[in-house]
C-alpha cells in the first residue's frame, strides 16, 4: 500500500506536553513545530530527557498532548486515532514484546492478528517477511532463545506487518553489535526505498547512524526544536568556511603564496613528519577559504609556482560538534529536571491535563479496533 503524498507525513504545530508533577509539574514539550515530507527520512537527535520519546509518543496516538494539533498523512492525532493506527508502525530498540515461548512465526502471526490482517493474509506475510529480515533458519525458533540482534530483526518484521506508510524508530539499534545494526539500517532503508511515499522518523544516540541515514535532521533539548537541516545544512552552522588540507611536492614561496589569492581566509604550513616524493621533501598547508570556489584559484596559483598536487583533503565538522555547539552537552549529560530515569517523560506520572496514556510502544489488540 503505498502512501498518498498531498499530505505532509507529519504536520505538528504547538505540541505542548506537561505532567503532573511535585513539586511542580514537567512540561517535556514546549511548543514543537515540525513539518516532515512523505517518503522523508526524518531524524530526531537529543539528548536525554529531551522530549524525543514524549513526541513520538503522541503522533503514534499513544499519548495526547497538552496543547497543540498534529496530523499524520491528514488524519488528526485526537480525533482519528483508528485511521492513523492502521497505517502507522514503531519499532523500538530493546524492546521485549511478545512471548518467549512462542516461536518466531507465532509470535509474528499473532501480531498480524492484533493488525486486522486474515489468517491466510497473516501467514503470507509472516514468511514473506521472516525471509525478507532474515530469520529463515529462525522461523520455528522460541523467541525466548533468539539473540539481541535477531530479536531486533523479528520486531523489525513485526512492525511491517501492516505495511505502514509511516514507521516510527525509536533507537532501533540499542545494544546492538555492529554487525546486527547494520543489518537493521540495510532493512528499513531498502524498506523505505522500495515504495514511494513511506516515510521513517528516527531518534537515535548515534551520530554516524542519523547522518547516514536521515536526509533532514531536528536537534531538540528542553521540549523545543533548537535546528532542522540537512546534515550537510546543519554543519554549516558551526563551519561556514572551507577547510583543505592540501599535500604538494613542493611550494616556492611558503604558504604566503597562497595567503595572497581572492577567497583563502588563511594559509598556513602544517607540521608534519618528513616525507619525500621525487627526492623532494613533500609539503602539507591547512588551507581555510571562504567557500569551496576559491579552490580554483588556489588550483591555479599552485599551478603557477610550478607545484603539483599530492592529495587533498576536505575538513568538515560532526553532527556531534553541531549537536553539542547547539545543546551545550553530549547525550549523556542529562539535566536534573526531576524526570528522573524516565528520560523523555517515559516514566509517565499524571495526565498534565488531556489524556490516555500507553506505557507500551507498540499497540495492543484494543488500540487497532
Amino acid at each position: 500500500m503505498s502512501a498518498p503524498i498531498m499530505a505532509p507525513a507529519i504536520d505538528a504545530r504547538g505540541i505542548r506536553r506537561v505532567y503532573s508533577a511535585k513539586p511542580e509539574p514537567i512540561t517535556a514539550l514546549d511548543g514543537i513545530d515540525l513539518e516532515v515530507r512523505p517518503g522523508e527520512f526524518f531524524g530526531l537527535l537529543g539528548p536525554n530527557g529531551a522530549g524525543k520519546t514524549t513526541l513520538i509518543k503522541i503522533l503514534t496516538t499513544l499519548l495526547l498532548p497538552s496543547a497543540g494539533t498534529a496530523r499524520v498523512f491528514g488524519f488528526d492525532i485526537e480525533n482519528e486515532t483508528k485511521k492513523i493506527r492502521r497505517i502507522m508502525n514503531m519499532v523500538s530498540g530493546g524492546e521485549q514484546s511478545g512471548y518467549g515461548i512462542l516461536t518466531v512465526r507465532e509470535q509474528l502471526w499473532m501480531f498480524g492478528q492484533f493488525y486486522g490482517l486474515g489468517t491466510r493474509e497473516a501467514w503470507a506475510r509472516v514468511d514473506e517477511l521472516i525471509e525478507a529480515v532474515g530469520l529463515g533458519e529462525q522461523r520455528l525458533q522460541r523467541v525466548s532463545a533468539l539473540s539481541t540482534g535477531q530479536r531486533q530483526k523479528m520486531n523489525f518484521a513485526r512492525g511491517l506487518l501492516n505495511d505502514p506508510w509511516i514507521l516510527f524508530l525509536d533507537e532501533p539499534t540499542l545494544g546492538l553489535d555492529v554487525a546486527a545494526a547494520r543489518q537493521v539500517r540495510e532493512l528499513v532503508t531498502s524498506w523505505q526505498a522500495s515504495v514511494p511515499g513511506r516515510t521513517v522518523l528516527l531518534t537515535t544516540h548515534y551520530m554516524a547512524e542519523a547522518d547516514e541515514l536521515c536526509e533532514r535532521i531536528a536537534i531538540v533539548d528542553r521540549g523545543r526544536v533548537l535546528a532542522i537541516g540537512s546534515p550537510a545544512e546543519l554543519k554549516q552552522r558551526v563551519q561556514r568556511e572551507s577547510i583543505f588540507r592540501i599535500e604538494l611536492d613542493r611550494l616556492d614561496g611558503g604558504a604566503s603564496a597562497l595567503a595572497r589569492v581572492p577567497g583563502v581566509v588563511s594559509a598556513t604550513v602544517a607540521a608534519t613528519d618528513a616525507a619525500t616524493s621525487g627526492g623532494r621533501q613533500a609539503v602539507e598547508v591547512n588551507l581555510v577559504l571562504e567557500d569551496d570556489g576559491a579552490l580554483g584559484g588556489v588550483v591555479a596559483a599552485l599551478a603557477s609556482l610550478g607545484s603539483r598536487i599530492l592529495a587533498l583533503r576536505k575538513s568538515e565538522p560532526t553532527l556531534e560538534e553541531v549537536f553539542v555547539e547547539l545543546v551545550g552537552r553530549g547525550f549523556d549529560d542529562e539535566e536534573t529536571d526531576g524526570r528522573g530515569a524516565g528520560g523523555d517523560g517515559a516514566a509517565v506520572v499524571g495526565t498534565g491535563g488531556r489524556g490516555r496514556s500507553h506505557e507500551s510502544g507498540v499497540p495492543g489488540p484494543e488500540d487497532l479496533e
